[in-house]
């Protein structure tokens, strides 16, 4: 019923929006008659007016009528490679009072779904297409895996996959016309219409889901299918605990792992008491009118209050209904990862000891660069700061190190900069090396095996009296000092995240596109159509990694910047003095575009953190 209703609103609505720019459209030509009649001023307002509306519905319907679906994702299963898989969702599929899908393919997230090529604006049938996440099958039980595919059905069975079509190309048609109107005034009809349809389609949305939770009771139990609703959002924040903790840093260091998956498999399982606590206290879910989908506690809740049904529970891991399931996983990582210049290795010890390293190496140049700063060199090494301390210049880099501490204590501090500085000469000379562990950081150990700190021997290092000791000691633990020193001596993008953007920005004379990222902001000089700032960012965005487009264009290292004086908020207006005498206004217009709607909250944050001189 509730797809029914879903296909006659989806389609009173995609129709409503040609009529509505239609009318549009006949009331501007009726307004231009009428101007030219009388010789009125507005003639050229409306002439605009009409090309806007008739572009807006040519554009709309283009991109409604003309959509090509992508190929499918990940790697197809056929029935004779994994028997017991097609069985089980062709068994799922007849409980559900639905055909079979003609494909299944497995897929890189933490998701599974369903799709149809479907006809005619998604009212006849065509080829279906079952997704399952590989990170699902080394998680969920069979039980809980007949629940979530159950639920996916479900949508099948229900007709929502084709109706869905339906939607989608509403949102096409008025996506493509609000691409074309851009922020312009004559917009503003259309952007109204988008958000009723939005709402009125994912209203549906959410009751197809709750019907499809219903079929998931059905053909799982209800305890089945509880406990997988419960377990996918634990399962999400493993994974991306699992890639920032392990893969992201292995692929900044220029290495990846052979199986991601059977590793996020062996994280998991290592980490059990700690996901058990997180099933316990899951994270809060926030509510809208704008979700797709009900809150997971809310679909959770009702599934429990329903009529319980109960069936046997398989709790075999769900990627034993796929044979050599690791081969599978790798195969589906050659498909969908772009290797480039990074080595494969099965070996994660090597990983950790190159990823751990890094991250070391860029903690320290960090350090390094800021001493350079204090002691108004070019660059420094272990070695020039040892020696530093010891003509008595240990007090001006506490100092550098932590301003507006009082002078005691920005002194006890400073074996806090020192440790990592030893630890990294101990990594280079091959005193010590990382362990890696699933359950825990990688720990740091010596020759004979056991954990490592160079805390005692940091603070010797900072008092003049006693730098000698701490350099005869290292040297008898085998520790060259000197083979601690920078390797970035100048900032850069790497590893940067964008969290910000603001358009069309005026630095100095010149107009900007600017982005925003945790170190520093990117200025790509040009700027351009005001309407089209967020769309040049996101370009730009596409077109490189963060960290070659701060080399392509002006990279501003917030650590390079000594001073902010903020004259205006809103729109921004700024004067950052840098480090070497140089001053940049940042003038905001009240025309600019924001990449994100906190993109000048952010920004200020970040420039009243470093605050005036």
């Amino acid at each position: 019923m509730i797809a029914r209703l879903r296909a006659l609103a989806s389609l009173v609505m995609l129709a409503g929006f040609f009529v509505f720019a239609l009318v549009l459209l006949v009331l501007g030509v009726g307004v231009g008659i009428w101007a030219m009649g009388h010789s009125h001023a507005a003639i050229k307002l409306v002439l605009l007016a009409v090309l806007g509306f008739g572009g807006a519905i040519v554009v709309g319907a283009k991109r409604a009528l003309f959509y090509k679906a992508p190929p499918p994702d990940g790697v197809a299963i056929d029935p004779h490679r994994a028997p017991e898989l097609w069985a089980e969702v062709r068994r799922l599929a007849e409980a559900a009072g639905t055909r079979a899908p003609d494909e299944i393919r497995v897929v890189p997230e933490v998701n599974a779904a369903v799709s149809e090529d479907s006809q005619l604006l998604g009212l006849i049938g065509g080829r279906r297409y079952l997704y399952i996440g590989m990170p699902l099958l080394v998680s969920l039980t069979v039980s809980q895996f007949r629940a979530v595919i159950g639920h996916e059905l479900g949508h099948y069975s229900n007709a929502h996959t084709r109706l869905g079509a339906v939607a989608f190309r509403g949102r096409l048609a008025i996506g493509g016309a609000l691409d074309h109107l851009g922020g312009s005034l004559m917009g503003l009809p259309f952007r109204a219409y988008g958000r009723i349809y939005l709402l009125v389609d994912n209203a549906a949305s959410r009751a197809q889901e709750r019907e499809a939770d219903l079929i998931a009771v059905r053909v799982a139990g209800t305890h089945a299918a509880a406990s997988a609703l419960a377990e996918l959002p634990v399962i999400d924040a493993a994974w991306s605990f699992y890639f920032d903790r392990y893969v992201g840093p292995a692929s900044q260091a220029g290495f990846l792992p052979r199986d991601i998956f059977r590793g996020f498999h062996d994280m998991s399982q290592a980490r059990r008491e700690e996901l058990a606590e997180l099933r316990k206290q899951p994270p809060p879910e926030q509510k809208s009118v704008w979700d797709t989908h009900p809150p997971i506690g809310e679909r959770v809740a009702r599934v429990r209050a329903l009529p319980p049904v109960s069936l046997m529970e398989d709790t075999r891991l769900a990627g034993a209904l796929i044979p050599a399931l690791d081969q599978l996983g790798e195969q589906l990582q050659q498909s969908v990862v772009n290797v480039g210049d990074r080595r494969v290795t099965g070996d994660w010890s090597e990983i950790a000891q190159a990823s751990n390293t890094a991250r070391l190496q860029d903690t320290c140049d960090d350090l390094f660069r800021q001493a350079a700063r204090v002691l108004t060199v070019r660059d420094v090494s272990l070695t020039d700061l040892l020696y530093a301390i010891e003509v008595g210049r240990g007090p001006q880099l506490a100092e550098g190190f932590f301003p507006g501490t009082p002078p005691h204590e920005a002194y006890a501090q400073l074996p806090q900069v020192l440790e990592p500085l030893l630890t990294l000469a101990a990594l280079r000379s091959g005193q010590v090396r990382w362990v890696h562990s699933w359950s825990q950081r990688a720990e740091l150990v010596g020759p004979n095996g056991q954990p490592v700190d160079f805390a005692a021997l940091a603070k010797l290092a900072v008092e003049p009296q006693t730098v000698g000791q701490a350099r005869n000691h290292l040297a008898q633990l085998g520790i060259a000092v000197e083979q601690a020193r920078v390797v970035e001596a100048v900032a850069t993008a790497k590893n940067a995240d964008v969290i910000g953007g603001i358009g069309n920005t005026k630095v100095g004379k010149t107009d900007c596109d600017m982005l925003i990222l945790d170190n520093g902001l990117i200025l790509i000089a040009g700027g351009g159509d005001s309407n089209q700032g967020n769309q040049r960012m996101v370009t730009a965005l596409r077109s490189a990694p963060v960290a070659e487009l701060a080399k392509r264009y002006t990279f501003v290292p917030y650590e390079e910047i000594a001073a902010v004086t903020i004259t205006k908020k809103v729109p921004l207006k700024a004067t950052l003095s840098m480090r070497n005498g140089e001053q940049l206004e940042l003038k905001e217009g009240w025309t600019s575009d924001l990449l994100h709607k906190q993109s000048r909250d952010v920004l200020l944050e970040i420039l009243e953190g470093i605050g005036p001189r």
